[in-house]
């Protein structure tokens, strides 16, 4: 056994590194104004949600209840986003030669099926009470809906400009080959340019949930007025079925981008302007065909590719590969590799 003087040294030991590495998490997230909004946003919410919850509870709104479950859920995109615009930070190594910019893919996806699975569970709750309306205490809901739409609002105020703060900045690599032998002319590829974008994705779709729990929180207010002025209890599934709906909605198409992405498919920005960029490249002095294209996303709006180009012997393949990255870096490609494959013709 250690003594305990060694004890106490080891977990101090261990606190302060502790310590030192939240002190550097906190400077990330406040040294970026995404993510520090994030970061307050996500407190604002989390605060929020237990309110909704607690009064949901009271008043025995499944409405109510499932928005709050709705802003839980949401916090867990929230916190997502916000450890993604963190790790992307991270800078390249030996391993992780790309970085750790797809952190951003795995969150979203994986936030997505959760967010289906609590949606369908609100469906099936939902229905339950449709079919025998149960008596909700419709007096106290309108004050702590009123309050969440106001919370959703602070949001929307916060990242209505989210989506358009972000960097196209980018340089690519190229690879003149000889006979297939390689030489690698780099551009200086930076890995905190491409967190531009990325974090930029990151905030559209913070700003589009939140949008959606704006509409959720109206859904409850109007539930709660219908039941005030009209006793239609049957308003309350009514509503979480709508919010159910907006959940489904809103996670379809991160779960769908999520999937594209890691299945390494075509950038869908790419499909009409590619063909285009191949009829540039043929069109350059001695080259004669583009060969084996392959284009694929990093992350949110960072395209890669690689390609091989089919060249005259006597070609120039400084002014091929150079000219050929202009023209894809003009359709929005951030790195592309190119090989030149000379043939005798």
């Amino acid at each position: 056994m250690l003594p305990l003087s060694h004890k106490d040294t080891l977990s101090r030991g261990i606190g302060s590194r502790l310590k030192e590495k939240l002190n550097g998490w906190f400077r990330l997230i406040f040294s970026d104004r995404n993510s520090r909004n994030l970061f307050l946003f996500l407190l604002l919410n989390l605060s929020f949600a237990f309110v909704e919850l607690l009064y949901g509870i009271w008043t025995n709104s499944l409405g109510l209840i499932s928005d709050s479950f709705h802003m839980f859920f949401d916090c867990t995109g929230l916190l997502a986003g916000l450890a993604a615009s963190v790790i992307t930070k991270w800078k390249a190594n030996d391993k992780f030669s790309y970085g750790y910019v797809r952190a951003e893919v795995l969150a979203g996806f994986v936030n997505g099926l959760f967010l289906l699975f609590i949606a369908f569970f609100i469906m099936s709750e939902a229905v339950e009470r449709a079919i025998e309306p149960p008596e909700v205490k419709h007096e106290r809901l309108f004050v702590v809906s009123v309050l969440g739409l106001l919370v959703n609002l602070v949001g929307i105020y916060a990242f209505q400009h989210g989506h358009s703060h972000g960097g196209s900045h980018g340089h690519g690599h190229s690879h003149g080959s000889s006979h297939h032998g390689h030489s690698h002319n780099s551009h200086g590829h930076s890995h905190d340019d491409d967190l531009l974008g990325t974090n930029s994705q990151i905030m559209k779709g913070v700003f589009l949930h939140i949008l959606a729990d704006t509409l959720g929180s109206v859904g409850v207010i109007l539930s709660a007025v219908l039941m005030q002025m009209f006793g239609w209890m049957i308003a309350d599934p009514i509503c979480s079925i709508f919010i159910a709906l907006l959940i489904i909605l809103s996670v379809l198409s991160l779960i769908k981008d999520s999937i594209v992405i890691l299945m390494q498919r075509q950038p869908y920005g790419l499909d009409n302007v590619l063909p285009q960029c191949y009829q540039k490249v043929v069109g350059l002095p001695g080259v004669y065909s583009v060969q084996e294209p392959h284009f694929w996303t990093l992350c949110s709006d960072v395209y890669v590719g690689a390609l091989k180009l089919e060249v005259s012997k006597n070609v120039d393949p400084k002014y091929v590969v150079s000219h050929t990255h202009m023209i894809f870096a003009a359709a929005g490609v951030r790195q592309l590799y190119v090989q030149l494959d000379y043939t005798p013709m």
